[in-house]
């Protein structure tokens, strides 16, 4: 598979489907397409079911995604509140098929469960190259554009994504204030490290 932080940066659109998106493409929202055996993740700290934000569709020609689950955010009042900004705090998962999860979450054979919103089709464009010390946009491959400073898990992990909640996303994220969330990738095992950082 060709090195992820080889690939030229992508910006995103995300455009609404009328029907479930059920191919191995780039989307958010709905439930994912699974490529092996499902393997959902659950929760580290309650044992319920995270909620699928997206899959992403990796270079190369053998068909690849990697999918991104949060833990539910739940209301503030409620003493079942977790932090899902650690990348290895089994309150995320962003792992790769084929490949593996991470060991820090367990996994549940369930093909569906709870999503963030409907199936949004993901639309790219090469970027423009115009880019600024503020410039914090949801995009795919190239490097990130860190908003607190440098947090790259390093070797073997490689930048897939970032995702920018201050209007980017088709849904209502919660990544702490105007925050921003970036997934890496082991590409040789699959397994995935995903953090975010906020204003």
């Amino acid at each position: 598979m060709p090195d992820s932080s080889a690939q030229p940066r992508l910006s995103l659109r995300f455009v609404e489907s009328d029907v479930p998106i059920q191919e191995p493409v780039t989307k958010f929202g709905g439930q994912p397409v699974w490529l092996q055996a499902p393997a959902w993740p659950m929760s580290a700290a309650l044992g319920r079911p995270m909620r699928f934000l997206g899959q992403i569709r990796l270079p190369g020609e053998q068909v690849r995604l990697a999918y991104l689950f949060l833990t539910e955010d739940y209301p503030e009042d409620d003493e079942d509140v977790v932090d899902t900004f650690e990348p290895d705090g089994g309150e995320n998962a962003f792992f790769a098929q084929p490949g593996e999860p991470a060991g820090f979450y367990p996994v549940a054979t369930i093909a569906k469960g709870p999503t963030f919103g409907p199936d949004h089709r993901v639309e790219t464009e090469p970027f423009d190259g115009e880019v600024d010390v503020d410039d914090f946009a949801t995009r795919l491959f190239g490097a990130p554009q860190w908003l607190q400073g440098d947090e790259s898990p390093g070797e073997p992990f490689r930048f897939i994504g970032q995702f920018d909640t201050a209007g980017d996303l088709p849904f209502d994220v919660n990544f702490g204030d105007a925050g921003v969330g970036y997934a890496f990738l082991d590409e040789s095992t699959g397994q995935g490290r995903f953090l975010w950082q906020c204003s």
